[in-house]
């Protein structure tokens, strides 16, 4: 039998070399672990005042670096409209630490709990929210500031630490994390980890006290999969076909101008937009036409500066050939933007409405994830909610109505994991609403008293009374005991 060393030395070189990485990157990410978890330890409860004062940091950092911020965004896409940057990104980072600063200390106290007296006597029970310990954040490339911030304002107000991992495609905000953030942050309490190449996997393997992804229905399985090894809880932000329901009693135009707004954001790129959008079908025609007129007036052409590139190569290539698989399969493709459909030097591609695509082609079969909308007529409303509870349970539900009966029908059939009503997308900004997925398209919740408790234990505290009534039904048992025992049976 071969030695190990003769198995290795017989390897080639960059099997070698692949297995010294990842063994790099274990070690790597196990020692910074190790140094978190006993800063945890050594001092588990952070005050009040320590933890504002992380938070506050994290603002600073933002506002002093947020042309940096928006730089590195765009660079790493290609190319990223400033102002949706801010607008999705600084505002909701530097609007959730204002909001948790103004709560914490209501969201730290502990909460008296009810007592049955009779068995119970004087004693007390209560609630005690206690950190975790340390916190894994696995951060997806669309909105990078946003999502791994707003999970950091939520993991720092409960007093725990954070490893936080970006992802290969925001290289360039990593890097200014990397190299901005360890002046403001001992790495104690917060280092981030830039993915040079399986630094993912092995960071899901990690025996963290929570973790949280944000990304594909896909990905989250495996994730999930190995933070079971150690039976790490999960909180999976995942994708979905989102749809917006237009009701026959909502205006057409103000449905196809809110809609439109959400879509051509970031191109599309978001978990929470409209992915495909049911209308009447006696409106279908007359609300592609309003699109064609709306969209223009917002883009002036493909070049824009206002509208974003599409990530990389490989989501371009996959949402141009969806497109004209659709068409081929005798789709009607109906282009926004004057020019070109998409053009391959910048990455960008023309918001498209899609009509009569088949149920079957690419479009329709998984979440777009770009600036292509299907229009889906309908007769009933039946037909909308039969056909959505056909697929996997959606991330967002959006219908349109000023049918409160009609509202909550939609409401009460169609199970997902947020709801905006009359608009889209703007669930997922509420501080005091939790945001979160249902099935495929996620579990558990964060944002604002949610956060703060996802990331602690809310611990039960029994406190016994001086004297225990409990001792009256000590061993050995009398009459005394059964008329005690009868008296608590009624």
């Amino acid at each position: 039998m071969a030695s190990t060393s003769h198995r290795t030395a017989a390897m080639p070189a960059s099997t070698r070399t692949a297995r010294s990485t990842v063994a790099t990157t274990t070690a790597t990410l196990r020692a910074a672990l190790q140094t978190q978890r006993e800063a945890y330890l050594a001092r588990p409860v952070p005050t009040l005042a320590e933890r504002k004062a992380d938070l506050r940091e994290l603002g600073r950092f933002v506002r002093e670096h947020t042309d940096e911020i928006c730089d590195a965004i765009s660079a790493d896409y290609g190319h990223r409209s400033r102002h949706e940057t801010l607008l999705a990104e600084v505002v909701p980072v530097l609007d959730d630490v204002k909001n948790t600063l103004k709560n914490l200390a209501d969201w730290m106290k502990p909460q008296s709990r009810s007592i049955d007296r009779l068995v119970f006597g004087l004693a007390s029970n209560k609630v005690i929210p206690q950190p975790v310990g340390v916190v894994g954040v696995i951060v997806p490339w669309n909105f990078p500031l946003n999502l791994s911030l707003i999970p950091l304002v939520a993991v720092f107000a409960a007093g725990n630490r954070a490893m936080v991992k970006m992802s290969e495609n925001s290289r360039n905000l990593a890097r200014l994390f990397i190299d901005r953030l360890p002046a403001r942050f001992p790495p104690e309490k917060l280092q981030i980890f830039d993915e040079t190449g399986g630094v993912g996997i092995e960071f899901t393997k990690l025996p963290f006290d929570h973790l949280i992804f944000t990304g594909s229905t896909r990905t989250g399985r495996a994730v999930m999969a190995a933070a079971a090894e150690n039976l790490v809880p999960v909180t999976l932000e995942l994708g979905g076909k989102a749809p917006a329901v237009i009701c026959d009693d909502f205006p057409l135009e103000t449905a196809a101008e809110r809609i439109l707004f959400v879509k051509c954001l970031n191109a599309g790129q978001i978990c929470t937009t409209v992915d495909h959008v049911f209308v009447p079908r006696t409106e279908v025609k007359a609300f592609a036409d309003l699109a064609k007129t709306i969209v223009p007036k917002r883009y002036a052409s493909l070049d824009s500066p206002d509208y974003s590139s599409i990530v990389d190569q490989r989501s371009f290539d996959r949402l141009v050939g969806a497109l004209e698989d659709a068409k081929r399969r005798k789709a009607r493709l109906i282009k926004l933007l004057p020019g070109p459909g998409w053009d391959p030097e910048t990455r960008k591609i023309a918001p498209h409405v899609v009509l009569n695509a088949p149920p079957d082609c690419e479009l329709m079969e998984r979440e777009i994830f770009g600036p292509v909308l299907p229009v889906i007529g309908y007769d009933s409303l039946d037909e909308v909610i039969d056909r959505i509870n056909a697929g996997p349970r959606p991330l967002a539900l959006y219908p349109f109505s000023h049918d409160q009966e009609r509202i909550n029908r939609l409401i009460d059939h169609v199970m997902s994991g947020g709801v905006s009503v009359n608009d889209a997308l703007f669930h997922v900004g509420q501080h005091d609403l939790p945001f979160g997925g249902i099935g495929e398209s996620g579990m558990g919740h964060y944002h604002g008293r949610e956060g703060f408790q996802t990331f602690s234990k809310l611990r039960p505290v029994f406190h016994q009374a001086r004297t225990s009534s409990v001792s009256l039904l000590y061993p050995p048992y009398s009459a005394l005991t059964d008329t005690m025992l009868a008296f608590l049976r009624r």
